[in-house]
């Protein structure tokens, strides 16, 4: 069904932003609408039976309504258009609109809890209902029917929204299970383990908030950038070529769709400037067109065939390796003068070393005399912001 509507509202000559907006809303609004349909059922059949582990079970869908709807006004409000106050969009809306839905998620969490630990303490009489085990086996069903397409199109667009949601439907499965454990063994046997089962329905529910907190203010903070995505990007600068290298490359998310890409474009500095600009133009549309993102480069021109260059960009890179993990040497020149030679150069440090920053500058600099007493380091260290992909 889900695949049948992204086919009949997307538009064959969309682009591949607007097709994959229009493919995150229509997983969004089948599971809202999936969501709320199983939290009446539940609701309903909870409260006539009095049964407080399905009530709880009911909320948890709900929980899973208002994430969905966070996740539809993510993919809506990626595609608004900036404005003057906004230049980068307003996709962060969705971040912090999660954050918030997440921790009134944690509260409905605690507060089930608490109704669970008093049921076990005190179990009311469960109503035997003819409609309790469908509703909860065709919920079952719902719930792997729901990670079955969001993992297809989490995976086909590239939305770790969409493949959340796939995890969490398929714990859903299990919580649901495990309610529908409890009210047969209630129902056959007067075992009443109600509460026990509530109990763990909402653990999962505060778990879930957790989580969610976590993971919708992690780009508000500014976490590092996918890894696969940032190969992509050297994968492509790579491929031009006039490229000699790639440093200092940066991504900012500004949210889904929202993506801003910068970084320094090694080239040869002894070619033509106006073929070196035109090669970094043809890499920065590559990069907007294929990645859905935008592209700055700067280009960095380095003195390409000089040996002395070259082994002393070797000797430093291998140095640096033993110094420690992920640390990067670029932008190696020579000053020669009449008493000394001046080493400029720039190394990039991953963020697990940045503490040792002042130790790391120390170590390189002792590198750059041993390898000539007459070379004086002038050394620019700097933080690497590309996650150490």
């Amino acid at each position: 069904m889900v695949s049948y509507l992204i086919r009949r509202f997307t538009p064959h000559d969309a682009d591949s932003a607007a097709a994959r907006r229009m493919a995150g809303f229509i997983c969004g609004v089948v599971g809202i609408f999936f969501n709320t349909l199983l939290f009446a059922a539940k609701l309903f059949a909870g409260l006539i039976t009095g049964t407080i582990s399905v009530v709880a079970d009911a909320f948890h869908n709900l929980t899973d309504a208002a994430s969905s709807a966070v996740a539809t006004i993510g993919f809506l409000l990626s595609g608004r258009r900036a404005d003057s106050e906004h230049p980068f969009g307003h996709g962060r809306i969705e971040y912090i609109s999660g954050v918030f839905i997440s921790v009134v998620i944690i509260f409905i969490g605690i507060e089930l809890l608490r109704s669970s630990v008093r049921e076990t303490f005190s179990p009311s009489d469960t109503v035997p209902s003819p409609f309790m085990i469908p509703i909860l086996i065709a919920s079952v069903a719902i719930k792997l029917y729901m990670a079955t397409y969001n993992k297809s199109w989490g995976k086909k667009i590239g939305s770790s929204t969409l493949l959340a949601a796939a995890f969490d439907s398929l714990g859903d499965c299990g919580a649901t299970a495990a309610v529908l454990i409890s009210y047969i063994v209630d129902s056959y046997t007067g075992l009443s383990i109600d509460g026990y089962a509530g109990a763990v329905v909402s653990i999962l529910i505060i778990k879930g908030g957790i989580d969610s907190v976590i993971s919708t203010s992690s780009p508000l903070l500014g976490r590092a950038p996918d890894p696969g995505f940032v190969r992509a990007v050297e994968s492509i600068v790579l491929e031009n070529p006039e490229t000699v290298g790639i440093h200092d490359l940066v991504v900012h998310d500004y949210g889904p769709g929202k993506i801003f890409v910068s970084l320094h474009m090694e080239v040869a500095g002894h070619k033509d400037v106006y073929e070196l600009h035109d090669a970094v133009d043809i890499t920065e549309r590559r990069i907007a067109e294929e990645l859905d993102c935008e592209a700055i480069i700067h280009m960095d021109p380095i003195d390409v065939g000089n040996p002395m260059i070259d082994e002393l960009f070797r000797e430093l890179s291998s140095r640096a390796a033993q110094i420690g993990p992920g640390i990067r040497i670029h932008d190696v020149r020579l000053v020669p003068g009449i008493t000394h030679t001046n080493v400029i150069f720039e190394a990039a440090i991953p963020p697990e070393l940045f503490q040792r920053r002042d130790e790391i500058g120390e170590a390189l600099q002792s590198v750059v005399k041993e390898i000539n007493e007459s070379y004086v380091p002038v050394m620019q260290i700097e933080h690497s912001y590309d996650g150490g992909a």
